[in-house]
């Protein structure tokens, strides 16, 4: 028998334990939150992050910090794989930031749009967007499309 096998003979779901019901319960009184403390608090829970270290100076204010992180100059992108254009586009449509919104392949155009080559594609597309991969460009033209590159580089079609 199998872990898997038992809790679908025992059930998948525990009752939810009645805490401050008295102290023949076994969870009367402090209701197992024990005494005093930031734990004990009402909305405690979502206060105490996993990095607190009560009065201690945090870990990430005790180490040196040295060197040079890219992350600020970062470039980030509303991604569209090829294999999207194909399902949600018919054969010689325009595809821009405007139409890859109104079908929803992206939440709003205030990222850049980013090609990418995964799937196949066969439907003859006019694809304009900030940035292509090498894979996604190659698919396009071998469709028989065009793959234009914005000049402001904004997600605005």
């Amino acid at each position: 028998m199998m872990i898997h096998e038992i809790t679908i003979k025992v059930g998948r779901h525990r009752k939810a334990k009645r805490v401050g019901r008295g102290i023949g319960s076994g969870s009367g009184k402090t209701c197992g939150r024990g005494h005093k403390g930031a734990g004990s608090r009402a909305g405690a829970t979502g206060s105490i992050r996993a990095s607190r270290e009560g009065g201690q100076m945090p870990f990430f204010r005790r180490i040196p910090k040295r060197g040079f992180s890219n992350a600020r100059y970062k470039k980030h992108f509303a991604v569209v794989n090829v294999k999207a254009l194909q399902s949600r586009f018919e054969d010689g449509a325009q595809v821009n930031a405007g139409e890859l919104v109104r079908v929803g392949l992206i939440p709003d155009m205030k990222l850049p749009v980013k090609v990418l080559g995964e799937g196949e594609l066969t439907k003859k597309l006019s694809v304009m967007a900030a940035a292509f991969s090498k894979m996604a460009m190659e698919k396009i033209a071998g469709a028989g499309g065009s793959a234009q590159l914005q000049s402001d580089g904004a997600g605005g079609a």
